[in-house]
C-alpha cells in the first residue's frame, strides 16, 4: 500500500494558530482512521535564530503528541532563503534516511496549497495539489507556476468551480472538487450553551491583493463585515463575538464594542487546537462573511465551519454558490444582509436542536475526511 504524506507548509512557522493547525490535522486523523500509512510532511523556514526555530519545532511537536501523532511527522527545516533542495536541511521527527527511504517506495502527496514545491515536489510517486483557496490559486495561476506543471491531479474545495455563476479565473488544469475536510469521529455534539453566543475566527485584515475587472478591491473579513455590523445592535440578547487579530491599540476594537461586538484575541483563546475545539463547542452557531469567495461565486465552504458543524453547531454565512452542493436542511443558513442574517439567527434559536441534528448529519454526509479523502485517493 502506498505511503501518504500531507504536505504542509503554514503550520510549524505559526505556533499561535490553533485553527491553523487544524486544517492539515482533519486529513492526518482521517487518513488514520482509514488504517493508511501517513505522515505530516512540514516545511518550514529557517529564522536564521537557532532558539527561536527549536522553540516552534517543540511547539509543533507537543501539538500532534496531543493527538497521538508524535511519531507520524517529518518537519523539514530548510535554510533561510534556500529554497527546497534538501542539501542543507535539517530533520525532525523523521530523519533524513527514514524520509528518503520512504520516497522510495509507493506514496502519494497531498499537498495542501502548494506548500511543497520544485524540486521536492517532483520526488514524490504521486502528487495531488490540493487548493484550499480556489479564487486566489486559480487568480495567481494565470500569472505563475503554482503547481500546474509539477502535479498529477488537481482537487479544489471550490464546489462551484466551473459550475453556474462562477467567476473563479480559468486555469489550464483540470479541477476536481471535494468537500472542507472535518474528521467527524473525532468530535461529538455538546448541548447549546446557557448564553447565546454567535462566533467565528478569522484574520480582520488581509494583505493579499487581487485586480478584478482593472480594479483593486479589499477582500478583507473587515470589508466583508461592514454590511452586518448593525446586526450585533438588533438582537442585544445575544452574545456576537469575534476572535479576530487586532493589535492592541488598533481603533477597529473601540469601534466593534460601541457597535455591541465582542472582540477576543484569538492568540489567547484558540492557540492550541484543543483550544480551538472547545471554543467552537462552547458557542451557539457561527456566524461569519465572506468576502472574495463570496464575490467570485466559487462554492467555497471554510474547514472552520465543517468544524462547527461537526459539533453540531449551525453555521450562518453568506453565500458562495456552495448551497447547491449540500443536502436541503444542512444546518447551513446561507445570508446577504444584516436583515437575513437576523431573520437566519432567530431561526436557528427559534429550533437549536433541529439545526444542531442537521448540522451533525451534513458533516458525516458531505464534510467527513475519510469520505473525501477515499474520493481523493481512490
Amino acid at each position: 500500500m502506498e505511503h501518504v504524506f500531507v504536505g504542509c507548509g503554514f503550520v510549524a512557522k505559526y505556533p499561535e494558530g490553533g485553527g491553523n493547525f487544524s486544517v492539515p490535522l482533519q486529513y492526518v486523523l482521517g487518513l488514520r482512521r482509514m488504517r493508511r500509512s501517513v505522515w505530516w510532511l512540514e516545511i518550514m523556514e529557517s529564522l536564521d535564530d537557532e532558539a527561536a526555530d527549536r522553540r516552534r519545532i517543540a511547539a509543533f511537536r507537543r501539538r500532534l503528541e496531543e493527538f497521538d501523532l508524535g511519531e507520524n511527522f517529518c518537519l523539514i527545516l530548510l535554510p533561510n532563503g534556500g529554497g527546497t533542495d534538501l542539501a542543507g536541511a535539517r530533520f525532525f521527527g523523521k530523519t533524513r534516511r527514514e524520509f528518503l527511504d520512504r520516497l522510495a517506495g509507493p506514496n502519494v502527496l497531498l499537498n495542501l496549497s502548494y506548500s511543497i514545491r520544485p524540486p521536492l515536489v517532483d520526488r514524490f510517486a504521486r502528487r495531488l495539489l490540493c487548493s484550499l483557496d480556489p479564487t486566489e490559486v486559480c487568480f495567481w495561476m494565470q500569472r505563475m507556476e503554482m503547481g500546474q506543471d509539477h502535479h498529477d491531479e488537481f482537487w479544489t474545495i471550490g464546489l462551484n468551480t466551473g459550475g453556474p455563476g462562477s467567476r473563479i479565473p480559468e486555469t489550464t488544469v483540470p479541477w476536481n472538487t471535494y468537500f472542507p475536510l472535518v474528521d467527524a469521529a473525532s468530535f461529538t455534539p455538546a448541548p447549546r450553551p446557557a448564553v447565546d453566543r454567535f462566533t467565528t475566527i478569522g484574520q480582520w485584515y488581509w494583505d493579499g491583493m487581487i485586480e478584478w475587472d482593472g480594479e483593486w478591491r479589499d477582500f478583507s473579513k473587515r470589508a466583508a463585515f461592514e454590511k452586518f455590523l448593525s446586526l450585533a445592535r438588533r438582537i442585544p440578547d445575544v452574545r456576537f463575538e469575534l476572535a479576530m487579530n487586532l493589535a492592541p491599540d488598533d481603533p477597529e476594537g473601540e469601534r466593534l464594542q460601541a457597535l455591541g461586538w465582542h472582540h477576543v484575541v484569538p492568540h489567547h483563546r484558540v492557540r492550541t487546537p484543543k483550544k480551538y475545539y472547545d471554543y467552537l463547542r462552547a458557542s451557539t452557531a457561527e456566524f461569519s462573511a465572506v468576502k472574495l469567495e463570496s464575490f467570485a461565486r466559487s462554492g467555497w465552504l471554510s474547514d472552520r465551519s465543517a468544524v462547527y458543524l461537526a459539533l453540531g453547531r449551525p453555521v450562518i454565512t453568506e453565500s458562495t454558490a456552495a448551497e447547491a452542493y449540500l443536502p436541503a436542511e444542512s444546518g447551513m443558513f446561507f445570508v446577504d444582509s444584516a436583515d437575513s442574517a437576523a431573520e437566519a439567527v432567530e431561526r436557528v434559536r427559534a429550533d437549536w436542536k433541529k439545526h444542531s441534528r442537521h448540522a451533525r448529519a451534513c458533516a458525516l454526509e458531505c464534510f467527513d475526511a475519510v469520505k473525501n479523502l477515499k474520493k481523493m485517493l481512490g
